[in-house]
């Protein structure tokens, strides 16, 4: 299997990545900031919590490079990051073509072995 290396994450910052989105709120931000940016006073106003605890969701988020924020004004405004979710899933496929190249060696040696049966 090839692995590219050119856009491989480093172990830390995967560790930050996954830890941001094992949160639901945080995916959710996540979700909402890709399809449009938002403040955090807007963001703040989708969830059952305080501000704060918003403030700190968002900044897990953007220290894991999934979001960025930006003042305008009094504000601070909220964008998803699509390259981040691109490396990510990059990741993830690389795991996926592992597994799918383990099933079909699988499959290969299964065949082989139901050939020789027959020819048997």
């Amino acid at each position: 299997m090839v692995v590219d290396t050119k856009n491989a994450l480093a172990d830390d910052e995967v560790d930050r990545i996954f830890r941001a989105l094992a949160d639901a709120t945080r995916r959710d931000i996540v979700r909402r900031t890709l399809l449009g940016e938002a403040t955090v006073s807007e963001l703040a106003g989708a969830y059952s919590m305080s501000f704060a605890a918003v403030q700190k969701h968002v900044a897990v988020l953007e220290g894991a490079g999934l979001v960025t924020k930006q003042p305008r004004g009094r504000e601070r405004v909220v964008r998803g990051n699509p390259d981040a979710i691109r490396r990510a899933q990059g990741l993830l496929d690389q795991y996926e073509q592992i597994w799918r190249s383990r099933v079909e060696r699988l499959d290969a040696l299964f065949a082989t072995e139901t050939d020789e049966t027959d020819q048997s």
